[in-house]
């Protein structure tokens, strides 16, 4: 079986990011396992996950306030890249590239999504 959110481009991104931050996450300090490094993971998975869970509303407006849900941790995951760099944990460039790329995608594609649906 087949589910509607498996045909959604923001939700094959979504993974596409989460596997980027699953790797960021483990070249992380020791000492951030329990903040940083569960905080990212966390939220990079409710991107997917509200993508999902909205996908399966009754209204567009309950699906709306899903992806809103997605953006705010999506944020979330840009807000942990920035104090990232800020602290001088050193993830690869391309990573870092492909990571803040997926994010600058993913941003546009729910505010357009969200903005669709009326």
């Amino acid at each position: 079986m087949k589910y509607k959110f498996e045909d959604l481009e923001v939700w094959r991104i979504s993974l596409d990011l989460g596997d980027c931050i699953y790797e960021s996450a483990a070249v992380l300090p020791d000492m951030e396992r329990f903040n940083l490094n569960s905080q990212m993971i966390r939220a990079s998975t409710s991107i997917s996950l509200n993508i999902a869970e909205g996908s399966t509303s009754q209204s567009n407006g309950e699906q709306k306030r899903f992806i809103g849900y997605s953006i705010r941790s999506l944020i979330e995951v840009i807000a942990c890249l920035r104090i990232i760099d800020r602290r001088g944990y050193l993830i690869n460039d391309e990573l870092r590239n492909i990571t803040e790329e997926l994010c600058d995608q993913l941003f546009i594609k729910l505010q357009a999504f969200r903005n669709a649906l009326k």
